[in-house]
């Protein structure tokens, strides 16, 4: 098993590359429900965080139940990675405006203009439309896609 501190670097720069996600919680019943985001990730050296900037959805109800969301990127040479995470609805201005702004000032393909893009509702950061997450893994596992297609590479999963 790797350490963060092995995982987290590589997982970064896979995820920013591959920018899209798969992400998944779980409803009222029990059962999984998925949709597609596009998390920023931040590694300080001891910790590693996501932020979402999603819209108010069912996602929502979903996150105040279970407080969990598992997020699975894939690209077409098959490189994955995976963070489950402990996910939390930033409810405060400043909190939801910091989200506003990371996304604001990180470069291309993860950065963008929030307000720029056209969402409904997205006229600022502290707008109803506009909803913030973060996202604390305590799971993370990475594989290139050659582990799988030339048995050449490394597999490495962390957890808490």
């Amino acid at each position: 098993m790797a350490t963060l501190e092995e995982i987290a670097p590589p997982f970064v720069e896979m995820a920013h590359r591959i920018v899209w996600a798969s992400v998944a919680t779980v409803d009222a019943l029990g059962r999984p429900r998925s949709r597609v985001l596009h998390p920023i990730w931040e590694w300080d050296g001891a910790a590693l965080v996501g932020w979402v900037a999603t819209t108010p959805s069912p996602k929502l109800g979903h996150l105040e139940r279970s407080g969990h969301a598992s997020v699975n990127y894939w690209q077409a040479n098959h490189d994955t990675c995976l963070a489950e995470c402990r996910a939390e609805v930033i409810r405060d201005d400043a909190g939801r405006t910091e989200v506003w702004e990371r996304f604001a000032a990180a470069p291309e393909p993860i950065g963008y203009d929030p307000g720029g893009i056209g969402m409904p509702g997205w006229t600022a950061p502290t707008a109803p439309g506009f909803v913030a997450l973060r996202l604390s893994p305590w799971r993370l596992r990475l594989m290139p896609g050659t582990v799988m297609l030339e048995q050449r590479g490394e597999l490495l999963t962390w957890s808490e």
